[in-house]
């Protein structure tokens, strides 16, 4: 058996039906419990993106957002869209909608946690994330150590490095006839001169180009999906009816089943908006608030501009403009879309710049990502190391095939969400119980009845109060 064959495999277990069922299981029961918190405070959570800092962190809640949306914003929102409904059928971007809807309560969730169990590290700097709220709030050690190793693989091998330098490689290539090695010459340098910089510098960074690219990249879709708007209609009824049943072969497209519908949605929806992986509350942790629960809010939107707005914006362009079914694919996939609705020059350029900016953002969001995962393991030693490891994969990243890539990052994104869902489940007492506090508060809407905090592991009286 090849490695390749054998990657195929291995991601098949990693994404299998336990993995897919505990992924959106947790969504469903934070969705559930909190009484569609994210649709019915969505406004309130919108509201709170620019309230004034307070308290202990490095960052306002904006700009821990937007370092977290620098991480999920990414060729997820054009590559993974294009390899998604390319693999599963129109019917993937059902699935990646309803994970992300979901994954909205697992988002505030797990920022919720974030801010409630972080720290200080021996440096004096602001350290949260799952690996902290796993041995402090469920006091298992093992399993946040397992966290960290897993978050370090995917900053290594996963979302962080390959997936996006080869994107971005490609991209010039085929835009600007730029050789991969310059690419992979200029990109490593790029992330060396703002990653040295700490998260402050990633977060200036990050608040000035993210909203800028996701703005801009939103309306060029929507000057595609206005002039071909009489498509829109039939695009999705396309994507519901591929949703249930299967999609015969035609063109380029070789056939999708449901199951294969389900797993690429749900699993190129994750490795999109990050929800349920456990790498936002991290970024979550740093922010200037002391509400546990406004930051899980603010942290929530994230999901739904990344996936609800901009996926679905990509996911639309590919199957009105009918290149899903043809013999592209990814970045050059996404291309054909703009280039058959705007003109070759335009849409080449247009995907090119806006690929480039969102890959480089991730790549900085998810450089922080994994040295807090380092720092965690290696108790804040050995930063110098991590930093050298992590651009030597940038430079190499322009040379591995697209395939290997997604594969490669499918399984180690699924080995990191585990122990992050197992502890959202374990600790779901607090979640309910801080969410049960906030919103009984005057003025708060008193959706979620109010009562005291209860007790780590005082799960039956925590639940039981947010039962209607």
């Amino acid at each position: 058996m090849d490695f390749h064959a054998l990657l195929t495999q291995l991601n098949a277990i990693v994404w299998g039906p336990v993995t897919l069922c505990l992924l959106v299981g947790t969504g469903v029961y934070f969705t559930v419990r909190l009484k569609l918190l994210q649709l019915v405070k969505l406004p309130l959570a919108l509201s709170l993106l620019f309230k004034p800092a307070s308290g202990k962190g490095e960052l306002s809640s904006f700009g821990a957002l937007c370092t977290a949306l620098s991480a999920t914003i990414g060729t997820g929102n054009i590559v993974g869209v294009a390899t998604a409904i390319k693999l599963g059928g129109p019917g993937a971007l059902f699935w990646m909608w309803v994970a992300a809807f979901f994954g909205m309560a697992t988002k505030y969730a797990e920022c919720l946690l974030a801010l409630k169990y972080r720290t200080t590290d021996a440096k004096g700097n602001i350290a949260g994330g799952p690996m902290y709220y796993i041995e402090q709030g469920l006091g298992l050690g093992w399993l946040a150590r397992v966290f960290a190793i897993f978050g370090v693989g995917v900053a290594f091998f996963g979302i962080g490095t390959f997936a996006q330098v080869n994107a971005i490689s490609d991209a010039m290539t085929v835009a600007f006839a730029v050789p991969a090695w310059v690419t992979a010459c200029v990109l490593t340098l790029l992330v060396a001169a703002v990653t040295l910089g700490g998260v402050k510098r990633i977060a200036s960074v990050a608040q000035t180009l993210v909203p800028a690219m996701a703005i801009g990249y939103v309306l060029a879709c929507l000057w595609v999906l206005v002039s071909l708007h009489d498509a829109i209609v039939p695009a999705l009824s396309l994507v519901l009816n591929s949703a249930f049943t299967p999609v015969a072969a035609g063109g380029g497209f070789l056939g999708a089943t449901v199951a294969l519908a389900i797993q690429t949605g749900i699993a190129r929806g994750v490795f999109s908006n990050e929800s349920g992986l456990g790498s936002a509350p991290i970024a979550a942790a740093t922010a200037r608030t002391k509400e546990p629960v406004e930051q899980g809010l603010v942290s929530m939107t994230g999901t739904f501009f990344d996936t609800l707005i901009i996926c679905t914006m990509t996911g639309l362009v590919l199957i009105i403009t009918g290149v899903w079914s043809g013999d592209s694919a990814g970045a050059a996939m996404t291309s054909a879309a703009f280039s058959a609705a705007t003109g070759p020059l335009l849409g080449q350029y247009l995907v090119t710049v806006a690929l480039v900016c969102f890959a480089f953002t991730t790549i900085l969001g998810w450089n922080y990502y994994g040295e807090r995962c380092w720092s965690y393991l290696s108790k804040g030693r050995y930063a110098g190391l991590y930093r050298s490891v992590f651009l030597l994969l940038i430079a190499g990243g322009a040379f591995i095939k697209l395939d290997l890539i997604w594969l490669l990052a499918d399984i180690v994104n699924g080995l990191m969400a585990i122990p992050n869902l197992i502890a959202l489940i374990g600790l779901r007492s607090v979640i309910l119980a801080e969410s049960r506090r906030y919103f009984g508060a005057p003025g708060m809407g008193g959706a979620i009845p109010a009562a005291e905090p209860a007790p780590v592991g005082s799960s039956k009286e925590a639940e039981d109060g947010l039962v209607s």
